[in-house]
């Protein structure tokens, strides 16, 4: 009643002459459904009704409460007279909203969420009010979040609420038709929180409250919030926007599978026994006892696991398949002493079938696995890598393998994705030795009669800054990404040594007794011989990660490096909660070049989680589209030497929830992502109307039959000369024999 009286009183005696406007600021919270149940539904409009119905439907619908408040209140709620329904209604010149200020988590009162869930979704909100309240016009008064009191001046988590909910006013705005015409952040300095006092701060400027002068320091959420002004919103950045254009000749387009789908059951064709069919009585075979018939040869025909895997990869059009071998299979005891020629045939057999339909094998010898790392149980018992007994045993797996698949496989990864997260410097030691005389053994012995290449595949998510003005976050992101990749691409693609900022890093942090971790060093030999051991460089790259110096969060704040992890809310994320951030693949291409030169580079796994239960994988169409046109962009505009791209996974019987097929009552069928996935790869990039046409030239077609002789040149020979003196010798009987026969005449 008392703001209606103050509308009146301005709307009678004050707004012809200053001509402004006056209203009430509401505050309120948004709450979604627990279940998306009809009652649950309803209990979320009695929560809003209560807290914020409870003085807008008054002003802007009716003149009265909300009918849910009045059933639930009953004698509790006075009543409006008639008289003062219309003199209250209408009492608003536009819609005063406040969101966040007052009424954050855990401030509102638990019986006002009616055991339903509370949201932080700004746009859900004013969607609600637009429907609500018949399209009222809304200025945001009060808007922002909170983040700990220990934040000093780089706000990393402040600045991405900050972008959510401009964010969220923006898409009201365009996609949801609502009249919002103006924004206000809460507050412009931090100050006391009522009951939660100074423990949190919610603030553009810092202020130390422990100084004399209170003196008021701008943060970084204020270089944000000034450049969104600047721009007035969220412009399209015109280095985010796609381009159009194709990828080099011989360009590798491949697809993963981290272990092939391996079934070894003998075919029907290879049982000599002999049969009867008994058609009268019981319809089956009937075995003959002491009949056999004669044994054949084992044939890659008879693996009926293979022609199915072949086929899938042939309607996908890619040019390479990315696998890995089971070490702990194939030398269940760690060496020679016992192989499993059965599974090492299948390998052979898989390979020779690809070659076969002209899809290259991409082979890595060892992928780390959660059970015993992928390493035979010997060596996983007896420390696995920290043992310098597995470089050794390694090295001998290796030549088993080139001796045995080389004349097939012509692509190598010596280690595919070894888990910095998981391995003590001492276990990448031995690693990064074991690697590099892979790398040399192949390099000597094998190399010139097999024609391969061969390189270590590297996991590498981009890390970027949260504070883009900020040079402590920068410096951070730095020392991640020399933690992450350069541990083990800088000995490498490098000097042959630790990354001088890890040694550095581990110095510091050992010198003042907290912790004791000692980084090995490399002896001269050692140096020469890891330094150059690569062919090319191989990364699988999924995401990008936001890190900053400000402690905020202390579950994901790492004490040993001293980074926070940041969560950008505004980026899209998978059901797994994996950013989809296509630009940090570009950045990282750019710094790989910086780093290491111009060496020929492959995305050797790149891929995104998925809805099982849905038909059509949106995310991952626009994932693996996004994330080429970045690859294109490090090509054509920052000269990235790209060789090659390959999307994770093949399936979804093998990487659940990641494949481009799907597997369901033991069928599998291709998604959405699949055919746009193939189309790509028949476009060889993203080719537009002034796109000059590429002529690559014809490659020779593969002739597998041809493969036995080409790797068998000394008895090519052989059989050549047999031929031939079977033909001059025919050819001296001939003649001969008619000399005779005249001279007899």
């Amino acid at each position: 009643q008392a703001h209606a009286k103050v509308w009146h009183l301005y709307n009678d005696h004050f707004r012809p002459a200053q001509r402004g406007k006056v209203s009430i600021a509401l505050s309120s919270h948004w709450i979604k459904p627990q279940h998306m149940t009809e009652k649950n539904i309803k209990e979320c409009q009695k929560s809003l009704d209560f807290v914020l119905g409870w003085f807008a439907k008054p002003i802007f619908i009716d003149g009265d409460y909300p009918e849910s408040m009045r059933s639930n209140l009953s004698s509790l709620l006075p009543e409006f007279s008639e008289a003062e329904k219309k003199y209250i209604k209408g009492t608003a010149d536009f819609f005063a909203l406040s969101f966040g200020a007052t009424l954050s988590f855990q401030l509102l009162d638990s019986h006002m969420k009616f055991q339903q869930l509370e949201s932080i979704s700004l746009r859900q909100l004013l969607y609600w009010i637009n429907s609500e309240y018949n399209n009222p016009q809304i200025f945001i008064v009060e808007n922002s979040w909170f983040v700990s009191g220990t934040t000093k001046r780089d706000d990393a988590k402040y600045i991405y609420y900050l972008k959510k909910f401009i964010m969220e006013t923006l898409k009201a705005i365009r996609y949801d038709g609502v009249n919002v015409f103006g924004y206000t952040v809460w507050s412009l300095l931090d100050g006391f929180e009522w009951h939660r006092g100074y423990s949190i701060r919610r603030g553009l400027f810092y202020v130390d409250f422990q100084s004399h002068d209170k003196k008021l320091m701008p943060k970084s959420s204020v270089l944000f919030y000034e450049k969104v002004i600047e721009k007035n919103g969220f412009p399209p950045l015109p280095e985010n926007q796609p381009i159009e254009g194709i990828f080099p000749c011989g360009f590798a387009w491949g697809i993963v599978d981290n272990y092939i789908q391996v079934d070894t059951t003998p075919a029907q064709f290879l049982d000599s026994s002999v049969y009867v069919w008994d058609v009268h009585q019981t319809k089956k075979l009937i075995k003959v006892d002491g009949v056999y018939a004669s044994k054949r040869k084992r044939h890659c025909v008879d693996f009926a696991a293979i022609r199915l895997q072949v086929s899938l990869l042939q309607e996908m059009h890619v040019t390479h398949f990315h696998f890995s071998l089971k070490w702990s299979l194939i030398l269940p005891l760690g060496n020679l002493s016992l192989i499993n020629h059965t599974l090492v045939h299948y390998y052979q057999c898989f390979a020779s079938e690809l070659l076969r339909v002209n899809i290259t094998p991409v082979v890595a010898l060892w992928q780390p696995m959660i059970e015993n790392q992928e390493l035979p149980v010997s060596l996983a018992k007896y420390g696995a890598w920290e043992n310098t007994e597995t470089v050794q045993a390694f090295v001998e797996y290796a030549r088993f393998c080139f001796t045995s698949l080389g004349d097939h496989v012509k692509f190598w990864i010596t280690m595919n994705e070894p888990s910095v997260k998981n391995l003590t410097y001492t276990a990448g030691h031995n690693l990064l030795k074991a690697h590099a005389k892979v790398w040399h053994l192949y390099d000597k012995e094998f190399r010139r009669s097999q024609k391969g290449k061969i390189s270590i595949a590297l996991q590498a998510d981009w890390v970027e800054p949260a504070c883009p003005f900020s040079r402590n976050d920068q410096e951070v992101a730095d020392r991640i990404l020399e933690f992450d990749i350069g541990w083990l691409a800088e000995p490498i693609f490098g000097n042959g040594d630790y990354p001088e900022v890890m040694r550095a890093w581990l110095h510091r942090i050992n010198s003042v007794d907290l912790y004791n971790f000692h980084l090995p060093y490399f002896s001269e030999d050692e140096k020469k011989l890891i330094q150059g051991s690569f062919d090319f460089f191989a990364l699988s790259h999924y995401t990008t990660t936001l890190v900053g110096s400000e402690k905020e969060d202390a579950v994901k704040y790492d004490h040993y490096l001293e980074v926070q992890m940041i969560n950008d809310i505004t980026w899209l994320h998978s059901p797994s909660r994996v950013a989809v951030v296509p630009w940090g693949l570009r950045k990282l291409l750019k710094w790989v070049k910086s780093k290491y030169g111009d060496v020929p580079v492959y995305v050797m796994a790149n891929g995104i989680d998925d809805d099982q239960n849905m038909v059509h994988d949106k995310l991952r169409v626009y994932y693996i589209e996004n994330y080429i046109n970045e690859a294109l962009k490090a090509y054509t505009l920052d000269n990235v030497n790209l060789q090659g791209y390959f999307v994770y996974s093949f399936n979804d019987k093998t990487a659940p929830r990641y494949g481009l097929y799907s597997y369901v009552a033991n069928q599998f069928e291709s998604k959405p992502s699949l055919k746009h996935y193939r189309e790509i790869i028949d476009d060889n990039g993203f080719p537009g109307p002034e796109t000059p046409e590429l002529l690559c030239p014809e490659e020779i077609a593969s002739c597998p039959e041809c493969h036995f002789f080409r790797t068998r040149k000394s008895l090519l020979a052989f059989i050549s000369f047999i031929f031939v003196a079977f033909i001059v010798t025919i050819f001296f009987i001939t003649y001969y024999s008619k000399r005779v026969e005249r001279r007899y005449k």
